[in-house]
């Protein structure tokens, strides 16, 4: 039976692996970063969002764009952009 060999030369141990640190992006309305509040924008009769962003539910019909602390995704951020080209945003 062979020996199992021991040593405890530090080059010879193997290396604990590191996990690289993430960080937020921040808060705000941009890709990527944490919204800093909900976002609901309201719906017609055919489900077709219209009018402003707003922060709390209009009530009737709507459909929440962004929960608050959630990450801002592409169509998130697409759908608050296009509220704003419409000029309506609160």
């Amino acid at each position: 039976m062979a020996a199992r060999k021991t040593t405890t030369d530090p080059d010879e141990q193997p290396q604990a692996a590191v996990r690289t640190q993430e960080y937020a992006a921040g808060t705000g309305w941009e890709v990527g970063q944490t919204a800093p509040s909900d976002a609901f924008r309201s719906l017609d009769d055919h489900a077709a969002p219209y009018g402003p962003v707003v922060r709390s539910h209009p009530g009737g019909h709507a459909r929440l764009v962004v929960a608050k602390g959630a990450v801002v995704t592409e169509s998130a951020a697409r759908e608050l952009s296009a509220a704003e080209s419409d000029g309506t945003e609160d």
